[in-house]
This record gives structure tokens, C-alpha cells and sequence, in this order.
């Protein structure tokens, strides 16, 4: 088993927007800590945490990577995100399972949007967080600017702890606020150095000390007291307040620093420590009796069932599939059996490992609070709780963020649909905010996901570990065909070619139904007309024929047919006959009917910042759409609309130059409606130009 206990386990997920830096903490504290004897780098691809080939050639995170240090006899688990919205998924994930954030943010930009995102994913999990100002080395960085895009931008007040000495090119330390000292930092070793505070910011280091000092007293009673009555704490009364404020979730303090540099990592890891909250702290796991559905707890205790729960996986065609789980109570070792509640199996532990980024370091066991990786487990997937068969629970799993755009997938070599296939099921398993589907109409493969960057990448992957190439078109719209008139029509068919013949007679009459309405068929028959079992192959031959629409070729939608009349031979007829008979009479009708074009159309829901809603509504009016109300949540508010599907195949790209990055969507199918004549003709040109190069 580890050779450290729950108390001491500490487990942060680091998140914040794109480009803040998160990785490059991680890195330092690797570093810092004397894991890694060089400094890894984003920028020139020697990262740590940054290890997939598609993150290397980007030089951005796109995948969550999980990391340990020992620290001050402490092992601190490092789930380090992505801060791209195309990746939040792993991001929710990663704080699903963690007891702490660290909150990334820029010294120049302040809090940005996927900032508050993520704030916002904590406060679901109820999660403590520190806050660390990063890059106060950068050209126009702003120490109290980004505190107070802190105050504004997330609603909360942070609590400084360290103050910058100097900023932008002339940032040389930090002051630590509890101690009340000057830190200087040996940046090729990360190693601190303790001084006086330069006389210039003496002053200044009062003024927050003191702010600090209150912040803190606030969180407990009794502290406070003692503060109102000697307006100071002692250093240990400051370090236990601070902890209780912490955890508690009354307490988010400030930090600063520069991670490439190493500066402000050691202390930071410091406070992690010392404020953070263990498993222990975190107190008991919540789930359900898979068997009656009825709440169960899991208490942090070694000597309690075990259970885990699987927040990543890794898919690798050589390792076979690498599973990521945090352990909530209870021990496991290799070879041990646990039961997945999801899947109704059981399955037993291969190799149980630590991860160091794609390092796998063997584990002895796992106890509570640890996050580790089992190799080769075949029944089990992000999402899925394991457990002690004979006492069970299932933890909530996080629902996947619907896609909101797509492609059609189609292979560079002929044959390899069966290889896609394969290839997508295993992205999915590793990604649940990817999904695929075949369209049963327009009989595409088609891929869905977070944005047009997540499903070049998961091409890429495809590519990379499958060895299977597609290439990537906007979908067809599924588009259909109605008529707008009625119409009665006969539908002959005869044949006379040697022996025996052909002969088929249908009278039809044709209407359309209220849209949604789909088909019904009408037998009117009396007198027998036409023989009853010849009946079923004409409503055949007519369901056959509104496969394929006289206008562009897509499916006819919204008609009532009522066969009412027709005639038959008593040798020359057949089924084959009378279906044939049924599509030609069912083909010539719908002509005679005013057909038409119809087009899917979406519910859209757009959350986007107060200042972006003259140009997003303006855009969405440009796009046929129309607003149908609107509403407020949190700082934003949400655009509650209908838009043709045509319309927003790549709006994912549009809206987030309109907006900055910062707007979001989401679409349901709601309803199909006529397609404007304009637009209509143009469809059916191109529908009807396709049909004649295939040939």
C-alpha cells in the first residue's frame, strides 16, 4: 500500500482559460519538486503533462494529464486541464474528481471566459480553490486590475496572500503576507530565499496584511472576536483561520508569480498544504444503492468498501486502454476484483499505476483519495463507478456537453468504412463529447463535437492511432419533400414481353397531411376492385417511391394516399405488378400536387455576455432566424431562438468571432418547415447537378 495516508493526499485540478499557464505551473512544481530534472516547456514541446502528439503540434492542451509531487511529506495529485471550451469536458471531469481548483489567470487579461466557466463548474462541486495571478513578468501586467476582475468578473472577493514586488520587466518577487517577508527565488532551481520587505512597499504590504488579516477573521467566530479585540492574530491563530476558510469555501486567497520562471511555485505549494482540504477533510462520498436506487455514502476510510470513480480514458492501440479513477473509499491492489454497477460485470485490476503525464509509475495499492490508471480493463469507461460487489454504490456521472457542430466523415481509401467505424466507437470511448452517427437519409457518417479544432483533432487521432484517413465535408441537409395541392391519378402498369405478362391498375388520390403528420395509406376498395392481397404491395411500391422526391430527390413527407379504384388480370397480374403500378401513380401524382421543399429547423439556445446582444441577434436575423424570447443567467444572458439547421452548420466558428470566444450554444431539432422559393431553387439545382456527375 502508499506509504503516505488519506490526511495527507492532497488533490487539485488547475484550470483556468486557455494560455494562462496552467500547464507551465504544472511543470514548475514537477520541477520544483525534483521530479523532473529539467524544466519542461510548452512552447518547444518538452512538457511533462503536454505528451500527446496533437498537443505538441498545437502547443495548447487538449486532453487532461494527471501528475504527483511529494511535498513537505504530502503527496499533492495534479490534474492539469484544458482551457479550451473544445475540451471542457475533461475539464468538468477533472474537477469531479478533485478536492481543490487552482484558479489560473493572467496578469494581463484578468479573469476571461472560459474563466468564469470553470468557476462556475467548481462552485457545482462545491469545490475550494486558490487563485494564482500568473505572468506578472508580462508587458502592461496588473496586479490590482486582475483582483479586481476577480471582484467583478466572478462575484467573489480574493484574499491576497502574496503581493508582487515590481511588475513587467522589473517583477523580481513576491512579499508573503502571513509571514511578512520578502521572497526571492533561484529561478534555475525554484529554491526561496527570505528577506525584508523592500522599504518602498512596507506600507503597502500593511495595508494588505491587514485586509488579509480581516478576511481571515471573518471565516470563525472566535477569531474574530480576538481580532476586534487586539486588532492582530498570531501566526498560528492566521494559519488555522485560513485552512477553516478555505475548506469551508468562505476564503478564496490570491496568489502570484511566474511559473516559467519558477517564481512563487514553492510557496504556492506551500499553501496547497497547508490550506488545502485532504480526502478526509472532503468527509463522505455521495451515490446510490445501484439495487434500490436509495442514497448510499462512502466514508474516506481504508477499512470501508471500496469504490472508485472513472473519470478519463485513454485509448491506445499498443497499450491497449488506460483507465483513470479517483478512489473514494477503501484499498484495492492488482489482480483484486471490483463490480461496475453500469455495465452489471465484474472485472479484476491488471497493473495499477501513478501517472506522471505518460510516465506510469507502479502502485503498490490505492487508498482513499488517490487518483491513479489501470491498464487493459475491458468493461469499463469514463463514467462508470467501481465498487465492492457485495456492498455496491454508483456515483452521479458528468453528463457530456451536447455537440454543436458536425461533419461528414468519408474515407480517403475505399474499404475502410469498417476501420472508421472501429476507429470513432474507440474516440468515443475516450471522449464522450464526440459522437457519431449514420444518417439513414442522406446516408453520411457523420461526427459530431465541441467545435471544428476538437474534431480535427479527433481526426487526427483517428489517423495517428488507428491508421485509418477521412476527410471532413459539411453535412447535407436532410431535406424533404411535401405537396401543397390534392390530386387523383391512375397508376397503370403493363407489360407484355412473351409467356406470361404484367398488368397493374391503381386509381389514387392524393392529399397532403398537417406537417408532422407523415403517411397513412387508405384502402377504399369495394367490390373487389382490385384482389386484397394484391392491396399491401401497392402501398409497398408507393412507401418505396417517397424514398426518393420529384423535385431534388429527398424523401416525401406529410401525404395521404387513398387507393379508391383500379382493375386487374386474372393471369398478367402479381404483387410486382401492382407495387410497380402504386410508385408510378404515387410519382405522377405528387408532380400534379405542387410539391415542395422542407427544412429542418432548430430550437437554438445562445448564452452569450449583455454587450454581445445587438450583433449576435442581428447575425441570427441574417441567418433566417427568429428570436422567441430571452432570459438572464448568472452575467450572461440566453438567446432563446428558431434557425433553419441550414443556417448554422459552422456557426460554432462565427459566433465565437462575434462574441470573442465568449458565447456558447446549443440546438435541438424541432420542426420542419417550407423552404423560401429562392433558397428553394438553389437546393434543388445543386441536389439535381449531384445526381448527374454520379451519373
Amino acid at each position: 500500500m502508499a506509504k503516505y495516508d488519506s490526511k495527507s493526499i492532497r488533490n487539485i485540478a488547475i484550470v483556468g482559460h486557455g494560455g494562462t499557464g496552467k500547464t507551465s505551473i504544472a511543470e514548475s512544481m514537477l520541477f520544483v519538486a525534483g521530479k523532473t530534472d529539467r524544466l519542461g516547456r510548452v512552447d518547444d514541446g518538452t512538457s511533462t503533462m503536454d505528451w500527446e502528439p496533437e498537443e505538441q503540434k498545437r502547443r495548447i492542451s487538449i486532453s487532461a494529464s494527471a501528475a504527483f509531487v511529494d511535498w513537505d511529506k504530502h503527496r499533492i495529485n495534479i490534474l492539469d486541464t484544458p482551457g479550451d471550451a473544445n475540451f471542457a469536458m475533461d475539464t468538468r471531469s477533472c474537477l469531479r474528481v478533485a478536492d481543490a481548483a487552482l484558479v489560473v489567470i493572467d496578469a494581463v487579461g484578468g479573469v476571461e471566459f472560459q474563466t468564469e466557466k470553470v468557476w462556475e463548474a467548481a462552485d457545482e462541486y462545491a469545490l475550494p480553490r486558490l487563485i494564482f495571478i500568473n505572468k506578472m513578468d508580462r508587458e502592461r501586467a496588473d496586479f490590482p486590475k486582475a483582483l479586481e476582475s476577480i471582484r467583478q468578473k466572478l462575484g467573489k472577493k480574493g484574499t491576497p496572500l502574496f503581493i508582487p514586488i515590481g511588475a513587467e520587466d522589473k517583477f523580481r518577487g513576491i512579499i508573503d503576507l502571513m509571514q511578512m517577508k520578502a521572497l526571492s527565488f533561484d529561478e534555475a532551481k525554484g529554491k526561496v530565499k527570505a528577506g525584508e520587505i523592500p522599504a518602498e512597499l512596507a506600507d503597502e504590504a500593511k495595508k494588505y496584511r491587514e485586509a488579509m488579516t480581516e478576511d481571515i477573521a471573518e471565516c470563525d467566530e472566535a477569531l474574530m472576536d480576538k481580532y476586534l479585540e487586539s486588532g492582530e492574530l498570531s501566526a498560528e491563530e492566521l494559519k488555522t483561520g485560513l485552512r477553516k476558510g478555505v475548506v469551508s469555501g468562505a476564503l478564496f486567497p490570491v496568489v502570484c508569480g511566474v511559473a516559467v520562471r519558477n517564481i512563487g511555485i514553492a510557496p504556492l505549494m506551500d499553501l496547497i498544504v497547508a490550506a488545502l482540504p485532504s480526502p478526509l477533510d472532503r468527509g463522505d462520498a455521495k451515490g446510490i444503492n445501484p439495487a434500490t436506487g436509495t442514497e448510499e455514502k462512502r466514508s474516506p476510510d481504508e477499512k470501508a468498501p471500496f469504490s472508485a470513480f472513472v473519470f478519463k480514458t485513454i485509448s491506445d492501440p499498443f497499450a491497449g486502454r488506460l483507465t483513470l479513477f479517483r478512489v473514494y473509499s477503501g484499498t484495492a491492489s492488482s489482480d483484486a476484483t471490483f463490480y461496475n454497477p453500469s455495465r452489471k460485470t465484474t472485472e479484476r485490476f491488471g497493473n495499477i499505476f501513478h501517472l506522471d503525464g505518460k510516465t506510469q509509475r507502479p502502485a503498490e495499492g490505492v487508498i482513499p483519495g488517490d487518483i491513479a490508471a489501470v491498464s487493459k480493463l475491458k468493461e469499463t469507461f469514463t463514467g462508470d463507478t467501481m465498487t465492492d460487489e457485495k456492498s455496491p454504490i454508483q456515483y452521479e456521472k458528468v453528463q457530456p456537453m451536447p455537440a454543436i457542430i458536425s461533419f461528414a466523415v468519408q474515407p480517403k481509401s475505399k474499404g475502410d468504412e469498417e476501420k472508421i467505424m472501429s476507429g470513432l466507437n474507440r474516440l468515443v470511448e475516450e471522449d464522450p463529447t464526440l459522437n457519431y452517427r449514420r444518417d439513414d437519409q442522406t446516408r453520411e457518417i457523420i461526427l459530431s463535437g465541441m467545435g471544428q479544432v476538437h474534431i480535427e483533432i479527433a481526426v487526427e487521432k483517428m489517423k495517428r492511432k488507428f491508421g485509418v484517413e477521412v476527410t471532413l465535408t459539411t453535412p447535407k441537409v436532410p431535406y424533404k419533400e411535401t405537396i401543397k395541392g390534392k390530386t387523383t391519378v391512375q397508376g397503370r402498369y403493363k407489360k407484355q414481353s412473351g409467356g406470361r405478362g404484367q398488368f397493374g391498375d391503381t386509381w389514387l388520390e392524393i392529399e397532403p397531411l398537417p406537417r408532422g403528420g407523415g403517411f397513412e395509406f387508405v384502402d377504399k376498395i369495394v367490390g373487389g376492385a382490385i384482389p386484397r392481397n394484391f392491396i399491401p404491395a401497392v402501398e409497398k411500391g408507393i412507401v418505396e417511391a417517397m424514398l426518393e422526391g420529384v423535385l431534388a430527390g429527398y424523401p416525401v413527407v406529410d401525404v395521404r394516399v387513398s387507393l379508391f379504384d383500379g382493375s386487374f388480370h386474372t393471369v398478367d397480374s402479381s404483387e410486382m405488378a401492382f407495387k410497380i403500378a402504386g410508385s408510378m401513380g404515387f410519382k405522377k401524382g405528387v408532380e400534379q400536387c405542387n410539391p415542395t421543399l422542407l427544412e429542418p429547423i432548430v430550437n437554438i439556445d445562445i448564452e452569450i455576455p449583455d454587450e454581445y446582444m445587438g450583433d449576435v441577434i442581428g447575425d441570427l436575423n441574417s441567418r433566417r432566424g427568429r428570436v422567441i424570447g430571452m432570459e438572464p443567467k448568472g452575467h450572461n444572458q440566453v438567446i432563446k431562438g428558431q434557425v433553419p439547421l441550414a443556417e448554422i452548420l459552422r456557426y460554432a466558428p462565427d459566433l465565437r468571432s462575434i462574441t470573442s470566444g465568449r458565447g456558447t450554444f446549443t440546438y435541438t431539432h424541432s420542426h420542419y418547415e417550407e423552404v423560401p422559393p429562392m433558397i428553394a431553387e438553389k437546393v434543388i439545382a445543386a441536389a439535381r447537378r449531384e445526381k448527374e456527375e454520379k451519373g
